[in-house]
């Protein structure tokens, strides 16, 4: 059985702090980037808002959403 995809609202009596979302991170070509595992870059390809081709130098890595540990400079 699957879980629902529903999304839970706060309610405005709940004694729990709101969940805030996270800005999303938007990526340009020619942007250079860091990443944690991967190191100094930059961005080659854009797909859309779903993933980003980055030129690491001695590779390329397409990463994708939500892009953990991906940051610009």
């Amino acid at each position: 059985m699957r879980k629902s995809e529903a999304v839970r609202r706060h309610l405005p009596t709940s004694p729990f702090k709101a969940r805030i979302e996270a800005p999303r991170k938007h990526f340009a070509i020619g942007d250079r980037v860091t990443h944690d595992a991967y190191g100094l870059g930059r961005v080659i390809g854009v797909e859309g808002d779903t993933a980003v081709l980055v030129d690491f130098g001695s590779r390329q890595e397409r990463i994708t959403e939500p892009y953990n540990g991906m940051f610009n400079l």
